[in-house]
């Protein structure tokens, strides 16, 4: 639907590789979260309909992404690094230490999507976050663990309506894996990885 030109921060700086890979003067360095916020204002200003935003860890721990979010009203499921520092009970804790509180009751069994081989099936749990009220918005952690590895777990930082199901931020969690496997396909396709 869109797309910018990533350019690394050591070609940016490089005006004979830029100018060898005619690379346009008004491209400069930008972050690859900071490429993904132009590209979503983009689609808002464009009137793109989007029920939510998703990612990983390189937009999940970019706190200006995430505002920009907030600020608009868009939910998002982004997903963080296991240290990420998140607001709990006035302080800030990490991902992991969160996860390792939640009682066992808090986990259910399910699918984030189908895969080649069935049902993606993982055991969820969320977490509300302190944070402030945002008007029947909730910040929470939620985190995926693996059937055969409890020690095997993603993270990620959700901003969504108070009412949202678990269920719903599974399985909004699990479209990125299609993202992954277009990738994939891609690189071996028409030679993205080279």
């Amino acid at each position: 639907m869109d797309r910018e030109l990533y350019l690394p921060q050591e070609w940016a700086d490089d005006p004979a590789r830029r100018e060898k890979a005619k690379v346009p003067e008004e491209v400069i360095f930008a972050t690859k979260p900071q490429l993904a916020q132009r590209m979503l204002e983009r689609a808002f200003s464009a009137g793109v309909p989007m029920a939510w935003v998703t990612g990983d860890t390189v937009y999940g721990s970019d706190p200006g992404l995430r505002q920009s979010l907030q600020e608009r009203r868009q939910p998002y499921v982004l997903a963080v690094a296991k240290d990420e520092r998140l607001s709990w009970e006035q302080g800030r804790i990490r991902a992991q230490t969160l996860a390792r509180r939640l009682p066992a009751l808090a986990w259910q069994t399910l699918s984030c999507g189908n895969g080649a081989k069935g049902p993606r099936l993982y055991d969820w749990a969320r977490l509300a976050l302190d944070a402030p009220e945002q008007a029947g918005f909730n910040f929470w952690l939620l985190v995926r663990r693996s059937l055969c590895d409890a020690s095997e777990c993603a993270y990620y930082l959700v901003f969504a309506p108070q009412q949202t199901p678990l269920a719903t931020l599974v399985s909004v969690a699990g479209t990125r894996w299609s993202i992954e496997v277009c990738f994939e396909n891609a690189k071996g396709e028409v030679g993205l990885d080279q």
